[in-house]
């Protein structure tokens, strides 16, 4: 009984040791970049209660075709440790708020060598158990089909917006000069997205090419050199 009443005024009185709550973390799922560009990798968390003083991040790195991850950044006490040795020293950059639960990283002047998986985890003490979050990175010497569309997409917007102007206009004006004004137009629309369309299937198809060519001469040159040696031999 006695226990009983201990317990109970202990819980009253407030001083129940606190208990941890799942965190959850949030990155992004793929991000696509060009050779010598910047990126900003985002990471930010979810927790029931106020940001801690102590709340850390963590990020870090695994090459493809690699199954060991090297850490490359780390945020603890109030003060941003960078990575001086790895394969991002001098590029990388801590741009987050962790004020705002924001851990965000900047990668600077990218490689073709970058493209990787980065993890990012975070601890809002006391609530420390959560699952760390991946986001994969692909870095392009050209701009890849996909990138290229997402630049379209806007121009597929405009389209869609006039038609529902021409719409608008065939009920407001009569008949004969809406369809008139209507087909005009859709003509127009429909040429210059044809034209940019063009445009960039050609530009990809180049650079496929390109790419093509190199990789057969670099193979080339090897398969020339291995002769050489054998010569030599």
């Amino acid at each position: 009984m006695l226990t009983f009443l201990a317990l109970t005024s202990v819980a009253l009185l407030g001083i129940v040791p606190e208990q941890s709550q799942a965190i959850v973390i949030y990155t992004g799922w793929e991000r696509h970049a060009l050779v010598g560009s910047d990126i900003r990798l985002s990471c930010s968390f979810f927790s029931w209660r106020w940001t801690s003083e102590d709340v850390t991040f963590s990020w870090t790195y695994r090459p493809d075709g690699s199954r060991d991850a090297i850490s490359i950044f780390h945020y603890t006490g109030g003060a941003a440790y960078l990575d001086n040795k790895g394969p991002f020293r001098d590029r990388l950059e801590f741009v987050g708020n962790p004020g705002r639960r924001d851990g965000s990283i900047l990668l600077k002047n990218l490689e073709l060598s970058d493209n990787g998986t980065f993890t990012c985890d975070a601890k809002n003490p006391p609530d420390i158990v959560g699952r760390p979050s991946s986001v994969r990175l692909l870095v392009f010497e050209k701009a890849p089909l996909s990138m290229t569309l997402s630049l379209i997409s806007p121009l597929f917007y405009l389209i869609s917006l006039s038609l529902h102007l021409l719409l608008y206009l065939h009920c407001a004006v009569p008949i004969q000069a809406g369809v008139i004004t209507g087909a005009i137009i859709g003509v127009v629309l429909g040429l210059l997205l044809l034209i940019v369309v063009i445009y960039y299937l050609m530009r990809f198809l180049v650079a496929r090419r390109v790419f093509s060519l190199s990789v057969s001469k670099h193979g080339k040159k090897k398969k020339e050199g291995s002769q050489q040696r054998q010569i030599k031999v």
